[in-house]
């Protein structure tokens, strides 16, 4: 590199906003060590392939922010978003397989969540409800009980209000204080509030689970060098086979990480194109 080069090069890394890893889809107060010690176990298998890496593991970043950026190094991120408003600004990394209920190989589901002692007892029940959505870009919170609902609905509304919350957490809350009467609750959320908060869904219960969708994976900016993708590929699989490394990960409730294929996430598009098939393309 010459020496215009050079400058021009630590010039335009002084302007760009620092590197970041982060997991903003379940980052509970009470498991931010044990995402620490994923990272530093991450960063322990990434190779000099890898060049320079974030300076620490961040917890600030939304669940669904408005974009992917250039500096997003690694991070996970729900399924439905990248299929629709994160198109060209990432790369697959790998997908985990957890250890919980609703949980498949590469695969979680949504469980719709009522308040113990309401009357509801299937999905039917719940027509002309209030519903509780965290967001409209929400793979587990609108588009699995969208399908899952679009064949009750005979293309009509179906609930008789649905609320947007801005998270699967304070969903729950407003279930649990009564106002509002069922939430569609990603299982790995159900799973970890169960183990770490199990005051937050005493008064919850499950009625039903939405489809099976691909689990979240971990993703890269589109921006991240090809080398330094691969490096992050081969890192997360590492992770998941060393023995050295399988307490964090049970810890985390991951019983494995794979490669993640861009085919089985268009999966989740479908389920958006069947629903408005069936005359149901909006969760009313």
């Amino acid at each position: 590199m010459t020496e215009i080069a050079a400058r021009d090069y630590q010039a335009a890394r002084a302007k760009a906003p620092p590197l970041s890893a982060t997991s903003p889809m379940y980052n509970l107060p009470e498991m931010r060590a044990l995402y620490l010690a994923f990272w530093d176990a991450l960063a322990a298998e990434l190779g000099p392939e890898a060049g320079e890496l974030p300076q620490a593991f961040s917890f600030d970043r939304p669940a669904v922010p408005e974009a992917i950026g250039s500096e997003v190094f690694f991070s996970q991120t729900c399924g439905y978003p990248l299929q629709t408003i994160y198109r060209g600004q990432y790369q697959l990394l790998g997908v985990p397989s957890y250890d919980a209920p609703g949980c498949g190989e590469a695969t979680h589901c949504a469980f719709l969540l009522v308040r113990d002692g309401s009357p509801f007892e299937t999905v039917e029940d719940l027509r002309g409800t209030r519903f509780a959505c965290n967001s409209r870009q929400s793979n587990s919170g609108m588009n699995l009980p969208r399908r899952l609902i679009a064949p009750l609905a005979g293309g009509k509304p179906f609930f008789g209000e649905v609320v947007e919350t801005g998270t699967h957490p304070f969903s729950m809350a407003r279930v649990a204080a009564g106002e509002l009467d069922a939430a569609s609750i990603d299982c790995m959320t159900y799973a970890y509030f169960s183990q770490h908060r199990p005051e937050a869904v005493a008064g919850l219960r499950v009625i039903a689970q939405t489809p099976r969708s691909p689990a979240i994976p971990f993703v890269t900016s589109i921006a991240t060098a090809p080398a330094r993708v691969q490096a992050l590929r081969a890192a997360l699989l590492a992770l998941s086979s060393k023995p050295e490394h399988r307490p964090v990960l049970q810890a985390l409730r991951i019983a494995s990480i794979g490669p993640a294929s861009p085919a089985a996430y268009e999966r989740i598009l479908d389920y958006e194109r069947e629903a408005a098939e069936l005359g149901y393309p909006e969760l009313v």
